[in-house]
């Protein structure tokens, strides 16, 4: 079943590597979603750091050439191609960053990933298979919807998707306060446990506090952060740590024995050698992941909806700011997720 679709479209395109400034605005036909395609009217996108390596040529997987980027948007169905049976025009949707990755662990099968391999969601009118559509949270807006598929699937990943995961009693530590770490706070507190949290600023540590953080480390203030972190826990040291910024020695000895670190990667860009030794002082794992499957996401809608969690969102630009909205995000002195309200 076909809406009517609207006369033109505009959508961003960019070549990886060419940075901010090669974004390109452009206005183009709509495409009619094909056989299991759907046609959803984006609202509101995203951003996340992914979407900066894209743009800078540091992605670890392959981006097509005059990518439409950005993985993270959220909207309504317009239309449906022949053979699609879940949605129907008029449903809030967002979509997996992998469409393909349903279930199980990665394969290489679900390696193409909106924004990058295939075209994302900073456009008017995205035109997607089936399967990467996830409902909305009624409780919800758009904007707040869009900020869920990258960030918080990976933070609902790094404390679930080993297994048993966090249980309650558990002791989680969150480094920074980047929309992963952010996701990560909350979850944790959802699931049971006591949540440390690290910031280089001292105006976010009550931030933190209010958003579920038992304890906040001000990683400027003591620098040796891991200590602090072993005196909060009475030496024994956390179940878990997220870490987005890849600070993996001062994560594996802020660790308990037989703890557990989710490597989500490094927003400094840097990449520190790991020393065996820390891994087998504890008996760690260390554990690289990539967003989550669809199965993840959707259990992970479950939670939210169930608890009515709210994502913090920093600031809206409008879509005609795309590449002012990127400066800010890049800029790193944010609180929360950025986000690009369309239409």
């Amino acid at each position: 079943m076909t809406a009517a679709l609207p006369s033109s479209v505009r959508s961003y395109h960019v070549n990886s590597g060419d940075g901010i400034d090669g974004l390109s605005l452009r206005t183009r036909q709509p495409r009619t979603p094909g056989v299991g395609e759907v046609a959803v009217m984006v609202h509101a996108v995203s951003l996340s750091f992914r979407d900066l390596l894209v743009l800078r040529g540091q992605y670890v997987l392959p981006v097509k050439p005059d990518v439409i980027p950005v993985s993270d948007g959220a909207g309504q169905v317009v239309a449906v191609g022949p053979g699609v049976q879940r949605v129907r025009p008029g449903d809030r949707v967002t979509a997996t960053v992998f469409p393909q990755w349903l279930d199980g662990p990665l394969q290489p099968s679900s390696l193409p990933q909106l924004g990058g391999s295939l075209d994302g969601m900073l456009t008017e009118l995205a035109v997607m298979p089936e399967q990467a559509l996830v409902p909305i949270p009624e409780h919800l807006s758009y904007a707040e919807a869009a900020t869920l598929p990258c960030a918080a699937v990976t933070a609902w990943n790094s404390l679930t998707g080993d297994g048993p995961g966090i249980r309650p009693g558990h002791t989680v530590l969150t480094t920074g306060s980047g929309g992963v770490s952010l996701f990560a706070v909350q979850l944790g507190k959802l699931l049971g446990a006591k949540v440390i949290a690290t910031t280089g600023q001292a105006d976010k540590e009550q931030r933190l506090r209010e958003l579920g953080a038992d304890e906040v480390v001000n990683y400027r203030a003591v620098p040796d952060w891991h200590t602090a972190v072993r005196d909060i826990t009475g030496g024994r040291g956390v179940d878990r740590v997220v870490d987005t910024a890849g600070t993996l020695e001062q994560s594996l000895k802020s660790l308990a024995i037989n703890g557990h670190v989710a490597f989500v990667g490094s927003v400094s860009g840097n990449w520190p050698p790991l020393d065996p030794r820390l891994l087998f002082g504890v008996a760690g794992t260390v554990r690289a992941l990539a967003v989550g499957s669809y199965a993840q996401f959707t259990r992970l809608n479950e939670i939210i909806a169930a608890h009515r969690l709210r994502p913090v969102i920093d600031r809206v630009f409008p879509f005609e700011e795309a590449g002012a909205a990127l400066r800010y995000y890049e800029s790193t002195n944010q609180f929360g997720k950025v986000v690009i309200g369309i239409r």
